[in-house]
């Protein structure tokens, strides 16, 4: 228990102080990148500030696997070139049953940034590109006119002339019913619809419904069962198209069903979606990775874990990268965009500490 507590003292301030580093470069980054659009639209300090107070936690969400790996990676090979590695083996204990708890603490850190992003960062992130947007004069408003959505695989036709996301509300509705066939069912027309967050279907005001009659259309008696169906969620009609990196894992879910619903294309959405819930097991990667490099050398250990925590976390991204193209394009599962890169540098990671000296 002592050699947990010696190693965990060693790692925390590394892990700490690389975090707060990592994240404040991210910070300051965007801020240098937008400071001459701020100062000529002449926005306040008050507000510049309040952009990078939402995108902390944003950018402590980057930072946490590099910090991560920089300070296991630093800790473990300061250890080794002060030989205390080299007497933690010569006692009878192995490097890897040493570092068994920090493997145990990066998985159930893998859990926790998922938590992490999916109740905080997400939501700050939103109000940080709004305000943000406001400051550099980008201004995007989420009501629309003139909509037309797709649902039920195409069997049904939402049509409005305005949404007012405020309100929820559709103005001037026209929903067009077709069967497997795409056979005109009905038409049903409403001057305005409400979106019920209870019964999560479409409340309508006024409507009328007609079916085909020969070559013609004719007025009939409102159907329950068609009005029923109207359950297409009210994030859809929003002006601005839905980015699965920026909502949360539910409203992400949401949107692909409409996707799936509306015969669209959402191989890339799908594979976003799991890697919403593969990236954060990097930081469990990571430590892996600085396990299997222990020892490797004695001689400059701060540059050298430096080097490769930028090293590892490049060449993950860059992997990343690839198989979510592929998984974009239909060459492999979205599945598989999203993991295969986590289970590829889990293999590497096993190779490396089975040839690290234990």
């Amino acid at each position: 228990m002592k050699l947990v507590f010696y190693l965990f003292k060693k790692i925390i301030p590394l892990f700490l102080g690389a975090m707060f580093f990592f994240a404040l470069v991210l910070n300051l980054v965007d801020l240098f990148m937008n400071i001459s659009t701020y100062l000529q639209n002449g926005s306040e300090a008050k507000d510049i500030l309040t952009v990078m107070l939402f995108y902390i936690p944003k950018t402590v969400w980057y930072a946490v696997p590099v910090a991560m790996l920089f300070s296991v990676s630093y800790a473990l090979s300061d250890m080794y070139a002060t030989n205390e590695i080299q007497a933690l083996l010569a006692s009878g204990v192995s490097l890897f049953r040493f570092t068994i708890p920090i493997l145990i603490v990066s998985f159930v850190m893998a859990f926790g940034l998922f938590v992490f992003e999916n109740q905080c960062v997400v939501q700050t992130y939103e109000k940080k590109t709004k305000l943000q947007n406001t400051l550099l004069g980008k201004n995007e408003f989420s009501n629309n006119s003139n909509v037309i959505v797709l649902s039920n695989n195409g069997k049904i036709i939402y049509r409005a002339a305005r949404y007012t996301e405020s309100t929820k509300r559709l103005q001037g509705c026209y929903f067009i019913f077709r069967d497997d066939n795409r056979n005109l069912v009905a038409v049903m027309y409403a001057s305005q619809a409400v979106w019920n967050d209870d019964s999560k279907v479409w409340a309508l005001e006024n409507p009328v419904q007609y079916v085909p009659y020969e070559d013609t259309l004719v007025r009939t008696e409102i159907s329950g069962g068609l009005a029923a169906q109207l359950t297409e969620s009210y994030e859809i009609f929003r002006k601005t198209n839905v980015d699965v990196q920026s909502v949360s894992a539910e409203e992400a879910k949401v949107y692909i069903e409409h996707l799936k619903k509306a015969g669209l294309p959402f191989n890339e959405e799908l594979s976003e979606y799991y890697k919403k819930y593969a990236f954060p097991f990097i930081v469990f990667i990571v430590v892996f990775l600085s396990i299997g490099l222990t020892g490797k050398t004695r001689k400059n250990v701060l540059l050298i874990s430096l080097a490769s925590c930028i090293s590892a976390s490049v060449l993950f991204y860059v992997a990343m990268m690839i198989t979510m193209v592929l998984a974009k394009h239909g060459y492999i599962s979205a599945f598989a965009g999203a993991w295969s890169p986590v289970i590829f540098f889990t293999i590497i990671s096993i190779i490396l500490l089975r040839y690290a000296r234990t």
